[in-house]
């Protein structure tokens, strides 16, 4: 039964492209085979196809959960075509040669993302023969020319109408992409199969399924090369979801830079603006619209705001629009942008980015390489309780104070450590990022305001060891502290700021960033 005509599996859940794809096969005088509603679907289109079940002589059973599982299939498939005793094998069984396979999966991620998935339904929907088959010729791809989604469909046709074949180097590529994608299909079964079903929030193997979205020009330095990888199950809005209206391609740096700045504003919900640079921010600010809340930012550090990532929580408009023409920016970012305010940054070399509406930050994963491994925890979704926290001095805060220490307690969440943040007027006028103690800190966020420091509040992301931070912050007339508090020289610290009449108080967590 072995012969010279070549042969086409096609068996598909997306059905995109898949009959111009099969009538483009026949053109050039290939059969074709098919299964359940990739058959109905290719016979209704006018293409001559033979159903599997007449190949193997056996009928699709268990509704339709065996239909491809068979010797008549898996051989022909992965028969070596040059080698004799292969072929004199499929001669003497009656089997013929499968020279491509093209398959695509269950929708099981589609599935999974319904509201009222059940596990049974989710079950379902777990393919089995497609990536059997998909497997088999990514194996034997020197012979079987594997297919996986309607986006592959045109270079093949094309190679096959002008070389008569598939090269090798194309064989290769598209079977990584094979292997590729059944590892990432197991890896998103694996991960919401398992907590459909009760399994452990950190499993004994972590599998992540993520998908390129770009190469990078370089990586942190010009020597190193990158790419940009997106979490395809996170639909948050994010930079991995953003999309870029104007502006030169991402950089890595960048990539991290516009991450620090979507996750800052993302905590608050009056209008607010991030000025951020090398992770950290120069500026934030709160107001009663957005436009301010720029001006106020910008004016917190300007020198640092020069080339810097801006974000903003809300549309930017032409207002603001018209602010940033001014200066040197990078990067806008915004949920969205008034169409009148395109063209007032046209001419500026700046990017911009749309992330659509903000919303609320989802449940993940947050992970982080070391050499030889990854570390991964809850992403930190804490949000600070004004009820629960706790005055420790004699004075209490007065109530912009305490709407300071919450301003600043949000900003210094994204500062990272040792961090402090010194605000005024829901206004962060001076930080302390990354020392490496937090007097450090102190004294760079002190020297950072200037000025400004005398009336303003300092939140720290974690508990002072020693009362030289509250004897600094009293020198530069700082009159409120916020802290998590936990010290075993907390006492010290609280008589401390008694003595300087500074109103503290205690959050009961810490907020580290590293």
């Amino acid at each position: 039964m072995v012969d010279d005509s070549k042969r086409a599996l096609i068996s598909v859940s997306d059905k995109t492209d898949v009959l111009q794809f099969a009538s483009a096969l026949v053109e050039l005088d290939w059969e074709i085979i098919s299964t359940g509603g990739t058959f109905k679907a290719l016979h209704e289109g006018g293409i001559d196809v033979k159903r599997i079940s007449d190949i193997i002589s056996f009928p699709e059973i268990l509704d339709g959960r065996v239909k491809t599982l068979h010797p008549a299939i898996h051989a022909g498939i992965l028969a070596i075509k040059d080698d004799p005793d292969h072929i004199e094998q499929m001669k003497k069984h009656g089997l013929a040669m499968i020279d491509l396979v093209a398959v695509n999966l269950y929708p099981f991620e589609e599935t999974m993302k319904k509201a009222d998935v059940t596990v049974e339904d989710a079950i379902e929907n777990i393919d089995i023969g497609g990536p059997t088959m998909v497997r088999a010729a990514a194996k034997n791809h020197e012979n079987t020319i594997i297919v996986i989604e309607p986006a592959q469909y045109e270079a093949v046709v094309e190679e096959l109408k002008k070389n008569g074949d598939v090269c090798l180097d194309t064989r290769r590529k598209l079977a990584i992409e094979a292997f590729s994608r059944t590892a990432e299909y197991d890896a998103i079964i694996s991960q919401k199969l398992g907590s459909m079903l009760g399994g452990d929030e950190f499993p004994q193997r972590y599998i992540l399924p993520f998908r390129k979205v770009q190469d990078l020009r370089y990586g942190e330095n010009p020597y190193q090369t990158a790419a940009f990888y997106r979490d395809i199950e996170l639909k948050e809005p994010c930079i991995a979801n953003s999309k870029k209206l104007k502006g030169k391609g991402l950089s890595f740096n960048n990539i991290l830079d516009i991450d620090a700045a979507i996750e800052l504003v993302k905590d608050f919900e009056e209008p607010t603006v991030a000025v951020v640079k090398h992770m950290n921010p120069s500026g934030v600010a709160s107001a009663d619209g957005i436009a301010d809340a720029f001006k106020q930012a910008l004016g917190a550090d300007p020198l640092s705001a020069y080339g810097g990532i801006v974000s903003l929580n809300r549309e930017l408009d032409v207002e603001t629009a018209t602010s940033m023409r001014k200066i040197f920016l990078d990067c806008i970012i915004a949920p969205s942008f008034h169409p009148d305010s395109l063209p007032l940054l046209e001419k500026k070399k700046v990017m911009l980015l749309e992330t659509g509406d903000l919303g609320d930050k989802m449940p993940n994963t947050d992970i982080k390489r070391v050499t030889g491994g990854l570390l991964v925890q809850s992403r930190d979704l804490e949000v600070l309780d004004p009820s629960t926290l706790k005055t420790v001095t004699n004075r209490e805060p007065t109530q912009k104070e305490m709407e300071d220490m919450i301003f600043g307690w949000k900003v210094v969440k994204h500062v990272n450590s040792n961090g402090i943040a010194l605000a005024k007027d829901k206004v962060m006028i001076g930080v302390g990022p990354g020392q490496v103690s937090r007097i450090g800190a102190v004294d760079i966020a002190i020297k950072k305001a200037g000025d400004s420091a005398k009336g303003a509040i300092m939140a720290s992301d974690a508990f002072f060891p020693f009362k030289d931070s509250v004897e600094a912050a009293a020198a530069a007339g700082i009159t409120a502290i916020i802290h998590p508090g936990g010290s075993i020289r907390d006492q010290e610290v609280i008589d401390c700021a008694n003595e300087n009449d500074i109103a503290m108080v205690f959050t009961g967590m810490r907020c580290l960033k590293h």
